[in-house]
């Protein structure tokens, strides 16, 4: 072949190979920005409104995200995309906004439930109906990238015994955040579920002493997470107070006014403080 042959034959080559290689790198999932060992991370699932073509959620550091706390363990997160998340979602507790995505746990029927309003886009159960399987949740949504780690409970009622997997600590990653809901969580962390976490800015911890555990345990797993904002939430039996006198000067305490607040990477507490909103005080 003629030299300019070979070049102009290498030249096709190249203008029909770069658009498959667009396209490669557009469809390529996002890796955790929480996560400490990004290797573990499966295979995403992305969820389009509008038709077009998945792609890697936007990471917009200094955007506002929306907490509020809607009862026992339901926040409302609105992401700056103006995606709507309902945590641990029963149906009795709803955002003002229809959902566009609700998590649930099954430790308690106050934490979920099978008949959820059919407008709602995605359901996220946080435990598996196949047995001896983990519940997998990797989704993005608009600007939200949501994923979960299980953990054991116990059966309910006195019953006995243990659930392997029967709970989700659901983790949303928005706006360069790294947001976590502890769930129904009976069992302190092992060192693997806090590398599968990673780094967790906000935590919604459950306080109640009792259903869930005990404030010695709780505390133990909030100290280790070293999130900046802690938002108790499924007060229950002792006060929060008992919770928050597990913590030393290290952290700070505040009572909010209302059942909101909005935070951002920019406007994150510089030490850890932990912000009771109001319905759970």
């Amino acid at each position: 072949m003629k030299p300019r042959y070979l070049v102009l034959a290498i030249a096709c080559l190249a203008a029909f190979a770069a658009p498959k290689l667009a396209g490669a790198q557009e469809q390529r999932p996002p890796v955790s920005q929480c996560q400490a060992i990004a290797q573990t991370m499966p295979k995403v699932t992305f969820a389009s409104f509008s038709g077009a073509p998945p792609l890697v959620p936007a990471v917009s550091e200094g955007e506002d995200v929306k907490l509020t706390f809607l009862g026992h363990s339901t926040f409302a997160i609105e992401t700056p995309g103006g995606i709507v998340i309902a945590t641990d979602y029963n149906g009795w507790y709803r955002p003002a906004a229809m959902p566009d995505v609700v998590t649930m746990n099954k430790a308690h029927s106050t934490h979920f439930t099978l008949a959820p309003d059919p407008g709602i886009k995605h359901v996220l159960h946080g435990w598996s109906d196949v047995p001896d399987e983990k519940a997998n949740v990797n989704l993005v949504v608009g600007d939200a990238y949501i994923r979960n780690v299980t953990t054991d409970i116990r059966f309910s009622y006195g019953l006995g015994g243990s659930h392997e997997n029967g709970n989700s600590i659901f983790i949303f990653e928005i706006a360069g955040l790294c947001i976590g809901h502890l769930g129904h969580l009976h069992y302190e962390l092992t060192d693997t579920h806090y590398t599968e976490i990673g780094r967790l800015d906000v935590v919604m911890v459950p306080v109640d002493g009792g259903l869930t555990m005990g404030a010695d345990s709780m505390s133990r797993v909030i100290k280790r997470l070293r999130s900046s904002l802690i938002l108790p939430m499924h007060r229950r039996g002792p006060p929060v107070e008992a919770f928050v006198s597990m913590f030393g000067k290290d952290f700070d305490v505040a009572n909010a006014p209302d059942d909101s607040i909005t935070v951002s990477m920019r406007t994150l507490p510089k030490k850890p403080l932990i912000y009771v909103l109001k319905g759970a005080q």
